[in-house]
């Protein structure tokens, strides 16, 4: 019986730890180091803030819109709430949200690319079209009017970014997909009379990490800015929920007397979105080569030469 070659079989081990391996070597990397200390100092905001907040995020403490003081470092917002502790409050969910989005639409995105690449023929043909079709609506769109209709559950807007991320990741999975099936692991795989599912699983998966990483890493950065977007429009946690779009469209009309409402969620925003598509960035110039250094590249040779 066929049995893959020893090269083939040492490339599907190494891309069992190719993930764990192209994080590492990111981080080392300027870039990447730059990037995952813009989200760590944003996500660390967004997870410890509620519990260091100097006041309730929904109490009434001060006058609507009051400059900053000793007392309220960022001021006062529409209804006299203090800034800072509504920025401190209100990250957190809009972290989990754009996560919880990705992760739906890379999953099914994911699963949707790989299959239609290994099944070929009508299935294929099917499922991109379907994905054409999704493509033809913006997501930004797509999103509001399923909860224009359905109304703004937050669990709906997650399904909703999710969906609209899951065409772009199906092209892309399946462009990866059918450069993999044509290698002889796969091929051997098929010989032995190895199902589907576990050549897709044990022997395509592995080998789709690199890409897998990097569309992951830009769709949670339109994760980020979708939803923040739509809580800005109004379609998000409701208030008096802090919340950092929703917090730059109640303190917009009075920017000029206490712009700090606008400022600093705005701020977080960004850095948060630039950060997470700088690392992604490195992830992709490292797993090219552009970026990785003579000592980390002999760490990859050690692994492969382990295995």
């Amino acid at each position: 019986m066929p049995q893959p070659i020893s090269e083939d079989m040492s490339s599907v081990k190494l891309g069992r730890h190719h993930l764990l391996t192209t994080l590492v070597t990111t981080a080392k990397t300027p870039r990447g180091s730059v990037g995952l200390g813009v989200v760590s100092v944003v996500v660390l905001v967004a997870v410890i803030g509620p519990w260091v907040a100097p006041y309730s995020s929904t109490a009434l403490v001060t006058a609507p819109f009051a400059k900053p003081s000793s007392a309220f470092l960022f001021g006062g917002d529409d209804l006299g709430r203090d800034v800072l502790s509504r920025v401190l409050d209100g990250g957190w969910e809009l972290l989990i949200m754009a996560v919880a989005a990705t992760a739906f639409g890379v999953i099914v995105g994911a699963a949707a690319g790989v299959y239609a690449a290994y099944a070929r023929g009508r299935l294929d043909s099917l499922i991109m079209r379907t994905v054409d079709v999704l493509l033809a609506f913006p997501s930004i769109i797509f999103a509001l009017l399923l909860v224009s209709i359905l109304g703004p559950q937050l669990w709906l807007i997650v399904l909703a970014v999710g969906m609209s991320h899951a065409p772009q990741v199906a092209r892309v999975l399946r462009g990866a997909t059918l450069d993999v099936t044509e290698r002889d692991f796969v091929k051997a795989a098929e010989l032995q009379g190895e199902g589907q599912t576990r050549i897709i699983g044990k022997e395509i998966l592995p080998n789709l990490v690199s890409p897998l990483m990097v569309e992951t890493g830009i769709r949670l950065t339109y994760s980020i800015i979708t939803i923040a977007g739509l809580a800005f429009l109004g379609f998000g946690q409701q208030p008096p929920a802090p919340n950092w779009g929703t917090m730059i469209n109640e303190n917009r009309v009075a920017i000029v007397a206490n712009p700090w409402g606008v400022i600093v969620p705005a701020i977080l925003i960004a850095l948060l979105a630039i950060g997470v598509n700088t690392f992604t960035d490195a992830v992709a110039r490292v797993t090219i080569g552009i970026e990785r250094r003579p000592e980390q590249l002999g760490l990859v040779d050690n692994l492969s030469a382990e295995l």
